[in-house]
Protein backbone atom coordinates (compact mmCIF):
# COMPACT_ATOMS: atom_id res chain seq x y z
CA UNK A 1 0.00 0.00 0.00
CA UNK A 2 1.63 3.52 -1.42
CA UNK A 3 0.91 6.52 0.76
CA UNK A 4 -1.01 9.88 -0.56
CA UNK A 5 0.60 13.13 0.13
CA UNK A 6 -0.84 16.44 -0.78
CA UNK A 7 1.16 19.16 -1.48
CA UNK A 8 0.24 22.51 -1.09
CA UNK A 9 2.75 25.08 -2.53
CA UNK A 10 1.68 28.09 -4.83
CA UNK A 11 5.16 28.39 -6.36
CA UNK A 12 5.36 26.15 -8.98
CA UNK A 13 8.89 25.28 -9.41
CA UNK A 14 9.56 24.43 -5.99
CA UNK A 15 5.95 22.09 -6.81
CA UNK A 16 7.52 20.49 -9.25
CA UNK A 17 10.73 19.89 -7.59
CA UNK A 18 9.02 18.38 -4.23
CA UNK A 19 6.67 16.28 -6.50
CA UNK A 20 9.17 14.48 -8.39
CA UNK A 21 11.35 13.57 -4.99
CA UNK A 22 8.04 12.14 -3.54
CA UNK A 23 7.75 10.26 -6.74
CA UNK A 24 10.59 8.97 -6.64
CA UNK A 25 10.09 7.63 -3.49
CA UNK A 26 7.17 5.61 -4.56
CA UNK A 27 4.37 8.20 -2.99
CA UNK A 28 1.13 9.43 -4.91
CA UNK A 29 1.74 12.87 -4.90
CA UNK A 30 -1.72 15.31 -5.34
CA UNK A 31 -1.59 18.41 -5.80
CA UNK A 32 -3.04 21.97 -4.67
CA UNK A 33 -1.83 25.59 -5.68
CA UNK A 34 -3.96 27.46 -2.94
CA UNK A 35 -6.37 26.47 0.16
CA UNK A 36 -9.21 25.64 -1.90
CA UNK A 37 -8.17 23.12 -4.22
CA UNK A 38 -6.30 21.74 -0.97
CA UNK A 39 -10.04 21.36 0.54
CA UNK A 40 -10.90 19.91 -2.51
CA UNK A 41 -7.90 17.23 -2.62
CA UNK A 42 -9.10 16.24 0.95
CA UNK A 43 -12.68 15.90 0.00
CA UNK A 44 -11.75 13.95 -3.01
CA UNK A 45 -8.98 11.65 -2.23
CA UNK A 46 -7.59 9.54 0.72
CA UNK A 47 -4.88 11.52 2.20
CA UNK A 48 -2.34 10.39 4.44
CA UNK A 49 0.18 13.53 4.60
CA UNK A 50 -0.21 17.12 3.97
CA UNK A 51 2.79 19.26 3.29
CA UNK A 52 1.51 23.10 3.65
CA UNK A 53 2.88 26.17 2.85
CA UNK A 54 2.00 29.39 4.58
CA UNK A 55 1.38 32.05 2.34
CA UNK A 56 -0.93 31.06 -0.28
CA UNK A 57 -2.89 33.19 -2.82
CA UNK A 58 -6.14 32.66 -1.23
CA UNK A 59 -6.08 31.88 2.52
CA UNK A 60 -2.64 31.78 5.09
CA UNK A 61 -1.56 28.54 5.96
CA UNK A 62 -2.26 28.70 9.70
CA UNK A 63 -6.14 29.15 9.18
CA UNK A 64 -6.22 26.24 6.43
CA UNK A 65 -4.63 23.69 9.11
CA UNK A 66 -7.12 24.70 11.46
CA UNK A 67 -10.00 24.22 9.36
CA UNK A 68 -7.65 21.07 7.98
CA UNK A 69 -7.53 19.51 11.65
CA UNK A 70 -11.79 20.09 12.32
CA UNK A 71 -12.18 17.73 9.15
CA UNK A 72 -9.85 14.90 8.27
CA UNK A 73 -7.38 13.11 11.01
CA UNK A 74 -4.57 13.75 8.80
CA UNK A 75 -0.72 14.28 9.48
CA UNK A 76 0.46 18.38 8.69
CA UNK A 77 4.02 19.30 7.41
CA UNK A 78 4.42 22.86 7.11
CA UNK A 79 6.86 23.67 4.89
CA UNK A 80 7.48 27.74 4.98
CA UNK A 81 9.90 30.49 4.19
CA UNK A 82 8.43 31.88 7.43
CA UNK A 83 10.77 30.97 9.88
CA UNK A 84 10.41 33.30 13.16
CA UNK A 85 10.24 31.77 16.50
CA UNK A 86 6.29 32.99 17.05
CA UNK A 87 5.23 31.66 13.19
CA UNK A 88 6.60 28.11 14.04
CA UNK A 89 4.94 28.29 17.76
CA UNK A 90 1.67 29.31 16.00
CA UNK A 91 1.18 26.71 13.50
CA UNK A 92 2.27 23.84 15.74
CA UNK A 93 -0.48 25.36 18.26
CA UNK A 94 -3.06 25.26 15.32
CA UNK A 95 -2.65 21.36 14.80
CA UNK A 96 0.21 21.16 12.44
CA UNK A 97 2.61 18.19 13.52
CA UNK A 98 5.97 19.12 12.11
CA UNK A 99 7.72 22.06 10.56
CA UNK A 100 10.23 23.24 7.93
CA UNK A 101 11.92 25.82 6.83
CA UNK A 102 12.92 27.29 3.19
CA UNK A 103 15.42 27.02 2.29
CA UNK A 104 15.63 22.93 2.75
CA UNK A 105 17.43 20.11 1.46
CA UNK A 106 15.56 17.89 -0.26
CA UNK A 107 16.67 14.26 1.75
CA UNK A 108 15.89 15.80 4.96
CA UNK A 109 12.33 16.62 3.72
CA UNK A 110 12.05 13.05 2.41
CA UNK A 111 12.98 11.65 6.35
CA UNK A 112 10.49 14.67 7.44
CA UNK A 113 7.81 12.97 5.38
CA UNK A 114 8.80 9.68 6.35
CA UNK A 115 8.96 10.17 9.83
CA UNK A 116 5.27 11.93 10.42
CA UNK A 117 3.81 8.95 8.35
CA UNK A 118 5.59 6.45 10.57
CA UNK A 119 4.23 8.19 13.60
CA UNK A 120 0.98 8.89 11.90
CA UNK A 121 0.69 4.95 10.90
CA UNK A 122 2.05 3.74 14.70
CA UNK A 123 -0.86 5.49 16.21
CA UNK A 124 -3.48 3.91 13.32
CA UNK A 125 -2.51 0.62 12.91
CA UNK A 126 -5.63 -0.66 13.13
CA UNK A 127 -8.97 0.16 11.17
CA UNK A 128 -12.46 -0.61 12.05
CA UNK A 129 -15.20 0.08 10.27
CA UNK A 130 -18.49 -1.47 10.41
CA UNK A 131 -17.59 -4.08 12.75
CA UNK A 132 -14.21 -4.55 10.43
CA UNK A 133 -11.16 -4.56 11.56
CA UNK A 134 -8.61 -4.22 9.17
CA UNK A 135 -4.63 -4.34 10.75
CA UNK A 136 -2.89 -2.32 7.96
CA UNK A 137 0.81 -3.55 8.62
CA UNK A 138 0.05 -7.16 8.30
CA UNK A 139 -2.60 -6.18 5.72
CA UNK A 140 -5.34 -8.98 7.58
CA UNK A 141 -8.82 -7.98 7.48
CA UNK A 142 -11.07 -9.75 10.07
CA UNK A 143 -14.68 -9.59 11.14
CA UNK A 144 -15.88 -11.13 14.19
CA UNK A 145 -12.55 -12.79 14.83
CA UNK A 146 -12.52 -14.40 11.85
CA UNK A 147 -10.00 -13.57 8.60
CA UNK A 148 -11.27 -12.56 5.81
CA UNK A 149 -8.22 -14.65 3.92
CA UNK A 150 -7.93 -11.41 1.63
CA UNK A 151 -5.17 -10.88 -1.12
CA UNK A 152 -2.88 -7.82 -1.02
CA UNK A 153 -4.77 -6.39 -3.16
CA UNK A 154 -8.12 -7.18 -2.40
CA UNK A 155 -7.14 -5.91 1.27
CA UNK A 156 -6.25 -2.34 -0.55
CA UNK A 157 -9.31 -2.33 -1.76
CA UNK A 158 -11.39 -2.61 1.04
CA UNK A 159 -9.35 -0.31 3.21
CA UNK A 160 -9.76 1.94 0.55
CA UNK A 161 -13.48 1.95 1.09
CA UNK A 162 -13.17 1.50 4.83
CA UNK A 163 -11.23 4.71 4.93
CA UNK A 164 -13.77 6.47 3.04
CA UNK A 165 -16.80 5.38 5.15
CA UNK A 166 -20.02 6.86 3.59
CA UNK A 167 -18.52 8.85 0.35
CA UNK A 168 -18.25 6.20 -2.12
CA UNK A 169 -14.81 5.26 -3.66
CA UNK A 170 -14.91 6.14 -7.90
CA UNK A 171 -13.00 3.76 -10.25
CA UNK A 172 -10.57 5.52 -11.06
CA UNK A 173 -9.45 5.92 -7.65
CA UNK A 174 -9.82 2.24 -6.84
CA UNK A 175 -7.79 2.19 -9.87
CA UNK A 176 -4.96 4.49 -9.21
CA UNK A 177 -4.86 3.59 -5.17
CA UNK A 178 -4.48 -0.12 -5.67
CA UNK A 179 -3.48 -0.75 -9.40
CA UNK A 180 -1.58 2.11 -10.42
CA UNK A 181 -3.34 2.58 -13.80
CA UNK A 182 -6.23 4.26 -15.18
CA UNK A 183 -9.52 2.84 -15.10
CA UNK A 184 -9.87 2.07 -18.48
CA UNK A 185 -7.02 -0.40 -18.09
CA UNK A 186 -7.97 -1.78 -14.96
CA UNK A 187 -12.11 -1.81 -14.80
CA UNK A 188 -11.84 -5.92 -15.67
CA UNK A 189 -9.53 -6.83 -12.81
CA UNK A 190 -11.48 -4.43 -10.63
CA UNK A 191 -14.60 -6.07 -11.06
CA UNK A 192 -12.95 -9.67 -10.72
CA UNK A 193 -11.45 -8.39 -7.42
CA UNK A 194 -14.49 -7.03 -6.19
CA UNK A 195 -17.13 -10.64 -7.12
CA UNK A 196 -14.44 -12.40 -5.08
CA UNK A 197 -13.96 -10.29 -2.15
CA UNK A 198 -18.20 -10.19 -1.90
CA UNK A 199 -18.11 -14.09 -2.01
CA UNK A 200 -15.37 -14.11 0.69
CA UNK A 201 -17.62 -11.71 2.84
CA UNK A 202 -20.58 -12.73 2.35
CA UNK A 203 -19.19 -16.30 3.47
CA UNK A 204 -18.63 -14.20 7.22
CA UNK A 205 -21.84 -12.20 7.01
CA UNK A 206 -19.91 -8.79 6.39
CA UNK A 207 -21.89 -5.89 4.72
CA UNK A 208 -21.22 -6.48 0.96
CA UNK A 209 -19.26 -3.89 -1.65
CA UNK A 210 -22.25 -2.22 -3.50
CA UNK A 211 -21.63 -0.31 -6.70
CA UNK A 212 -23.22 3.18 -7.22
CA UNK A 213 -24.06 5.50 -10.02
CA UNK A 214 -23.81 2.52 -12.79
CA UNK A 215 -21.07 0.78 -11.66
CA UNK A 216 -18.75 3.92 -11.77
CA UNK A 217 -17.89 3.27 -8.00
CA UNK A 218 -18.10 1.23 -5.50
CA UNK A 219 -19.13 2.20 -1.15
CA UNK A 220 -19.48 -0.65 1.54
CA UNK A 221 -22.80 -0.87 2.64
CA UNK A 222 -23.96 -0.44 6.18
CA UNK A 223 -25.19 -2.74 8.26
Amino acid sequence: MSYTVLLVEDNPHIMEINHEALMMEDYEVLQAFDGKQCLEQLHNHHVDLVVLDIMLPDSDGFTLCKKIKQEYDVPILFLSALGENEQIIRALREGGDDYMTKPYDLGVLLAHVEARLRDAGSHSRTVEYEGLRLDTVAMVASYGGDDLLLTKKEFSVLLLLATHGTRPVTKEELCENVWNSPADMCSNALYTTISRMNRKMEAVGVPLIASFSGAEGYILEKI
